[in-house]
């Protein structure tokens, strides 16, 4: 055996411990073959994902607050990293693919738009109204890995990584996630469906146990910390948080975190689903709401989210006719299409195009354009 193949084996030695229920190296599948190297395939993705231009911009994107003057609030570089160490934690101690748990977390949120869920609402006014098709930011960030990053050629990650960012879904919480298995075929199909039935692609299944790890950490990487930002921001106090939830989960991140994952780890240890107990079930699924009346809907006044959906809808249509008139000199020529492949600028439409290209903006880009726009 040479060295190659030692050290390969090496990388794989740790699959002897796995789960009957985890995803092994074996199963892998990508659309197009690649020259095998000494990592195991979904390492491999991980390092796919963390190198691409897309994981830069984590930095400057929001996780629910946009432009506050406060260095200690949460960005979705923060919030794709803490979901990535909470499904790792819960992932080991359940004996499955940690490789393939970290990629999909890192890659999950890839496809949010600047400004986060609103600004995913605002794209996706104008991609219904423009191509009659949902904007989604699980959808998008397929999409991305798959047509738009490295250039146009996409990144041909595994399935499974694909799989488990199109149903990471952080929005839907359930006390059972049991995986569904699917074939390529069937993964593709769910992906085209999501373009025009939104309801049903957020109720997808991921096809591996360790997808359903990372869609329920998803919840846990950010209903504690969103916590802690609104506490920082002055929004409400800690001795507001309803003692019914407290009394079960903990009034700070830390504990709320501690909490969720021992639970997560004591129902689904050596099960082919991953569950939380009624209690903590509940717990959860009412901060949930608690967050979504305290926080979420005050995230950005109403005065705000007109002012960028007349940006958006402006810079939109000033890329469309930039593209239509061929002004190479715009910004979407000199940032984006220049440096795409004849594959992507073939086989996409002009709409597409501006929608990828606001899509992955930056927020301080973002408010750039707007500014420059009006």
């Amino acid at each position: 055996m040479d060295k190659f193949e030692v050290i390969k084996k090496n990388f794989l030695a740790i699959e002897k411990t796995y789960s009957p229920y985890a995803t092994k190296s074996s199963e892998m599948v990508r659309f197009f073959p690649i020259e095998d190297d000494i990592r195991a395939p979904f390492f491999r993705d991980v390092d796919r994902i963390i190198h691409a231009l897309s994981y830069t911009r984590y930095a400057d994107k929001t996780q629910v607050y946009s432009f506050k003057e406060n260095d200690h609030i949460s960005e979705r570089m923060l919030h794709v990293q803490l979901v990535s160490k909470v499904a790792r934690t819960i992932g080991r101690a359940l004996n499955l693919n940690c490789d393939l748990i970290e990629a999909i977390a890192l890659g999950h949120d890839v496809g949010h738009t600047p400004l986060g869920h609103t600004g995913e609402a605002l794209l996706n006014e104008i991609s219904m109204q423009e191509l009659g098709e949902v904007f989604a930011h699980n959808i998008q960030g397929v999409r991305h890995y798959m047509e738009v990053e490295n250039y146009g050629e996409g990144l041909n990650l595994t399935i499974q990584v694909l799989d488990g960012i199109m149903c990471h879904n952080g929005e839907m919480l359930s006390n059972v996630y049991m995986p569904v298995k699917k074939t390529k075929e069937e993964f593709l199909a769910q992906y085209q469906n999501a373009y025009h039935d939104l309801e049903t692609s957020s109720h997808n299944r991921p096809m591996t146990l360790e997808g359903c790890v990372v869609r329920i950490s998803d919840i846990i990487g950010y209903i504690g910390r969103d916590i802690e930002d609104a506490i920082e921001l002055g929004l409400f106090k800690r001795d507001e948080l309803p003692k019914e939830i407290t009394d079960v989960l903990g009034n700070t991140n830390s504990q709320i975190m501690n909490t969720v994952i021992l639970d997560i780890i004591e129902n689904s240890l050596d099960k082919p689903y991953i569950a939380l107990s009624d209690k903590v079930y509940h717990a959860l699924f009412a901060l949930k709401k608690f967050n979504g009346k305290n926080i979420y809907s005050k995230s950005m006044s109403p005065n705000d989210i007109a002012y960028y959906r007349e940006g958006m809808n402006k810079i939109y249509h000033l890329y469309l006719n930039d593209i239509q008139q061929k002004n190479n000199a715009s910004i979407i020529y000199t940032l984006f299409l220049n440096s795409q492949s004849s594959r992507y600028l073939t086989s996409t439409s002009d709409k597409r195009m501006v929608i990828d290209f606001i899509a992955g903006m930056t927020d301080d880009m973002f408010i750039r354009e707007i500014k420059k726009a009006r």
